[in-house]
């Protein structure tokens, strides 16, 4: 069943269709009473004239109103166009108001159902009538009067041209559009069980992605911070426990006074891990409320990539010990917020490995700024691992487990995840022994490209 909106176009195009098809009559019959009206002829020529007004309209109402399915014929087409376009130079003999008025009937079926050529003879025949109309004849023969004569003519022929071409155009749109609303009504019609199948598998999608991105900002976040916790707790315990046992074992003065400067720096070092742990667990709270709600690591708000990551490895160095040196190469330009994101995310897994598992003395943190690229590259001088078994099997739950009880296996398939998703490549390389080296190359795409 028709669309509303569909039926109120097809009721307004049969509308335009029935006005333009009483034109021609709307014409004829006000060039006649303003003949009439004006006393532009003598009453004594007056029947005869009504009589040729009669015997147009008939003649109009016989070829495209009594036979439509004429307009197919080209042929009986234009014998009606050449016996119309008579008739208009028959009655603008007559009376002027005819070529004013009724002639530009001859331009409009001349256009409307010739081809070809044909239309530009049919309608330079009817200009030439309602110029020599205008006129009040043929021009002088001077070439002043032809050149003038000549001149309305083609002007007329050409705006015809134009208006009529800007009115094809129009109308072929038109029909476009209805067979478009068509084509689609009809696609509709036939996928409407494929449209509501693939609305469940997009909810179950989005529900599936959603699932993966929690995961991801939970492991990103949550779990690398509280590993952070636990070890800033352990390294407090141990120096609560090296003070006590200190002071326990002091026999002499200098003894004492030794193992209380010693107990001292225990009992500040212990406050120092406490105080790390107790701001590692107010940023994670803040980075969990960040992820619930969909926003960019924290970092980033404040400061650019490359000053970011700085950050973050400075304070890395200063949590677990290994010294890192944090290089920027190439010109430094802002990228699309996933990107930095994603790069930000990746130095965080690679480090929260490197202090896990590899036992490290130092690390090296590169950002390459390229051309159509930006490349990261985090290498360490620690234990390293056996690539043939895949990084995955280093941190899996059976080989991966540290002192703090966490387990791996999720990290490097989450970095993995995120690089890909955004068209980037993630490499590992490893020996036992010669540390390890984590590159992701990512697609240098600006935030003004994004934002396009």
């Amino acid at each position: 069943m028709e669309t509303t909106p569909q039926r109120d176009l097809d009721l307004r195009e049969e509308r335009v269709r029935s006005l333009v098809g009483a034109v021609p009559y709307v014409l004829l019959a006000a060039s006649t009473v303003l003949t009439l009206a004006t006393h532009d002829l003598p009453w004594a020529r007056m029947p005869v004239t009504l009589g040729l007004v009669a015997l147009t309209a008939a003649l109009i109402w016989t070829m495209t109103g009594l036979n439509a399915d004429w307009t197919a014929r080209p042929r009986v087409m234009a014998a009606f166009v050449a016996t119309l376009v008579v008739m208009i130079a028959v009655l603008s003999i007559r009376s002027v108001w005819f070529a004013g008025f009724f002639g530009f009937t001859g331009y409009l079926y001349s256009w409307q159902l010739l081809q070809g050529r044909w239309r530009f003879v049919g309608v330079t025949a009817t200009a030439a009538i309602t110029v020599t109309a205008y006129m009040g004849g043929l021009p002088a023969p001077t070439p002043s009067s032809v050149l003038l004569y000549l001149f309305f003519v083609a002007a007329l022929v050409a705006l015809v041209a134009v208006f009529s071409h800007l009115g094809e155009t129009t109308a072929e749109r038109s029909d476009e559009r209805r067979r478009m609303v068509e084509r689609l009504r009809e696609t509709i019609r036939e996928n409407d069980g494929l449209h509501a199948q693939l609305l469940v598998q997009a909810r179950e999608a989005g529900a599936h992605d959603e699932r993966e991105r929690m995961a991801r900002e939970i492991h990103d976040t949550l779990a690398q911070g509280l590993v952070g916790i636990i070890t800033q707790l352990q390294a407090a315990e141990r120096a609560a426990g090296t003070a006590t046992g200190a002071s326990a074992g002091s026999e002499t003065a200098d003894g004492a006074a030794d193992v209380a400067e010693a107990a001292e720096r225990n009992r500040a070092e212990w406050r120092l891990r406490v105080a790390d742990a107790i701001r590692l667990a107010r940023e994670n709270l803040a980075e969990a409320r960040r992820s619930v709600h969909a926003l960019g690591p924290a970092p980033l708000e404040t400061a650019r990539l490359p000053d970011a990551l700085a950050d973050l490895t400075a304070e890395w160095s200063r949590l677990n010990g290994p010294r890192v040196e944090f290089t920027a190469t190439g010109p430094v330009r802002p990228l699309n917020a996933e990107v930095e994101a994603v790069l930000l995310r990746a130095v965080q897994e690679a480090l929260a490995n490197v202090a896990r598992h590899a036992g490290a003395g130092r690390v090296g943190v590169t950002l390459s700024y390229m051309e159509d690229l930006v490349v990261l590259d985090v290498r360490d001088d620690g234990i390293g691992f056996e690539t043939a078994a895949g990084p995955e099997a280093v941190l899996s739950p059976a080989s991966a487990r540290g002192d703090d009880g966490a387990t791996g296996g999720f990290g490097l398939t989450s970095m993995r995840q995120r690089v890909t998703r955004l068209g980037g490549t993630l490499d590992i390389e490893s020996e036992p022994g010669t540390g390890t080296a984590v590159s992701a190359a990512l697609p240098a795409v600006s935030r003004e490209t994004a934002g396009e």
